[in-house]
């Protein structure tokens, strides 16, 4: 063997061990800044698409569940309601008549956590089939604004 070529065989023993520890460092080096900052672009831009639609579909399934209620109170319960009670024309409040279908007192109050409001003859609006209409101040809490939930109307998409 000759000298140059057992120098090149020492040159490149030496090399061997600094690529290995090159290719280490540069499997433990980690995530640059760069690389961060993308991942979490891009989970921005996730939570931009989701959350909304999650939102909405929390909002819709409250006044879904609203609708439900007042339905009920207004088509079942009262008709019950007044069978048993003859000698009156209208409940002196919703408890009474949630009572006839066993509904409890926190099943009396809406999606947003007020009281459902009701009506009765003579002050019922056109629209109403029986003899009460319940309604919900919906979640502004103000009467007769766009989101009230009404048993005497369709719900609003």
């Amino acid at each position: 063997m000759s000298i140059r070529s057992s120098l090149l065989a020492a040159h490149r023993r030496s090399l061997a061990p600094r690529r290995q520890s090159l290719a280490l460092r540069t499997a433990h080096r980690g995530m640059t800044l760069l690389e961060i900052m993308i991942v979490i672009a891009i989970l921005g831009l996730l939570i931009a698409v989701v959350v909304p639609r999650v939102m909405s579909a929390l909002g819709s399934s409250k006044v879904s569940l609203t609708k439900v209620a007042v339905n009920k109170l207004a088509d079942q319960a009262y008709p019950q309601w007044a069978i048993k009670n003859t000698d009156k024309s209208c409940p002196d409040n919703l408890a009474e008549v949630g009572a006839v279908v066993e509904m409890k007192p926190e099943d009396l109050v809406d999606a947003w956590g007020s009281p459902y409001k009701f009506l009765c003859a003579p002050n019922l609006p056109a629209g109403v089939k029986n003899g009460i209409a319940v309604y919900s101040l919906g979640e502004d809490k103000a009467e007769n604004t766009a989101d009230d939930v009404r048993s005497w109307e369709k719900v609003k998409n």
